[in-house]
Parts: structure tokens; sequence; C-alpha cells
């Protein structure tokens, strides 16, 4: 006799599988079993999950065609089911998904698109934090800036392409009309935060994305400053971290010599 977890996984690969037989003892009001009504819930179970994606991906959706998201949406659902009741965390791998889904390869950049509008989405739902008050950094003295290490905002993503991928998702955002893109122009480098209450996507200098990483990683402003340099020795430390500050990218600060106690969920 299988346990009650064997049959469980048992309904839950056949829920996504539709080549697999009605699990045994579902049954429908009459007591007989009913392979058309499970063909029913298994198509409103992957419909329900394919939806949610094509919400959470608009860009994706739009770049592709509505008929070719759902195919692809379709093989992520079956390949990852959800593993968590919460309907908000479905989706977080699904740009890695599509950088390996076959059919997409023609699209190099449609990842890195995903991986926006993922951040996009994490921090629109991110926990709410107070943005570190421009005064209060203001006040620290010139000579103790360098040892200064800054502690990010919860809601702050860094999405790092090789393709103008945050030009391709703004020109398919809304009532934004797309355009060629030279796929050639180089990379950006993309900043996703939510200070407030409106999510806003920034693009990056170069260097800055070494430069916020290394202060997401708890090292002091000096530092994240030299990797900044290697990166681009052109880098301008005032104006970026000016911009950073006033993005609302941060909650505090501390000195390097002082345990700093932070939980970052910037991803890159």
């Amino acid at each position: 006799m299988q346990s009650l977890a064997e049959r469980q996984r048992e309904f839950a690969a056949a829920l996504l599988d539709s080549s697999l037989a009605t699990p045994p003892g579902l049954v429908g009001p009459d007591g007989e079993a009913s392979q058309q009504r499970f063909a029913v819930y298994r198509n409103n179970v992957v419909a329900g999950l394919t939806e949610a994606l094509q919400d959470s991906f608009p860009a994706v959706s739009r770049i592709v065609g509505a008929e070719f998201f759902r195919a692809m949406a379709r093989a992520y659902v079956v390949s990852e089911p959800p593993s968590t009741p919460i309907l908000l965390e479905y989706g977080a791998r699904f740009p890695d998904f599509i950088s390996k889904f076959q059919p997409a390869a023609t699209l190099p950049y449609l990842p890195d698109v995903a991986r926006i509008e993922r951040a996009w989405t994490e921090a629109y739902h991110s926990s709410e934090a107070l943005p570190l008050d421009p005064a209060v950094f203001m006040a620290i003295e010139p000579d103790q800036l360098s040892q200064i290490c800054l502690l990010p905002h919860p809601s702050a993503r860094l999405v790092r392409s090789e393709l103008p991928a945050l030009t391709i998702w703004r020109m398919n955002i809304g009532d934004s009309v797309p355009t060629p893109v030279d796929l050639t122009a180089g990379g950006e480098d993309v900043l996703v935060v939510r200070p407030i209450a409106e999510v806003e996507v920034r693009s990056m200098p170069q260097g800055g994305f070494e430069f916020v990483q290394a202060l997401v990683e708890g090292k002091s402003v000096l530092t994240a400053t030299t990797a900044a340099m290697m990166a681009d020795c052109h880098f301008d430390l005032s104006a970026h971290l000016s911009e950073l500050i006033g993005a609302g990218a941060f909650v505090g600060h501390s000195f390097a010599f002082e345990p700093a106690v932070r939980k970052s969920t910037w991803r890159a």
C-alpha cells in the first residue's frame, strides 16, 4: 500500500505531465474514476501557473508573442513546478530556464530582459525601509568617507547584461514602441530599487556595478572605489555616490572597523 507521501508525489507528477495516467483512487461524485475531470483540473493548474508567469514577465511576453510565451512557460511549469505555496516566489529561475530554452536561442538578450523583470517584481514586494537621509551622509567628515560601509536597501537588485537588455526592456513596457537595437553596442548594468513606493530601474555607469557589488559584500567605500577604478579608470566616485544615495539605494552606514550586521538581498 502506498504511503501518503508517495501518493502525493504521484499526484503532483501526473498533474503536470499529461502523458501520465490519472492517479488511482481519484473518483467523481458517482464514485467512478474520471480521467476527464482530472484533465480539466490539470489544465487549470498549468494554465494558472502560465498566466502567473505572463503577468510577471510582460516584456518577455511582448517580445516573443503570446503564443510562443505560453509554450515556453508551459515547458517551464512542467520542468519546474512550484516549490512553495507562495505564488509570488514562482518564476525566480525562469530567466535561467530561458537561457537554456533552445527555441529562444535566437534572442540572446531575452534571459537578461527576464532578469530585469524578475528584479522588478522582487523589488516591488520587498520589505519596507527608510532610505539613508542624504543630510546624514553629508555630515560625515571627508577624511572618514573612505572607511564608511553602506548598507543596501532591501529592495535593491543588480542586473548585469553583456547586451543592451535595459534598452530592450524599456521599449517593451507600457506604451513604448520597439525600435531597432544595435546588439553590438555593448552591455548594460542595471540598478533596480524601490526606496518608497515606486520601483525605479536605472542604468549604471561603467565601474558602478563593481562599486556597488563591493559595498554589498560589506567592503568600505575605499575598497569599492578601487574595484570600480579597476573596471573604469574614469569612474567618478562623487557623482555615482550622489546618484545612488539620491536613488535611495542605501538605508544606513557604519565604519569599516565596526561590525555591521547586514542581510543583503542584492543580486547580480
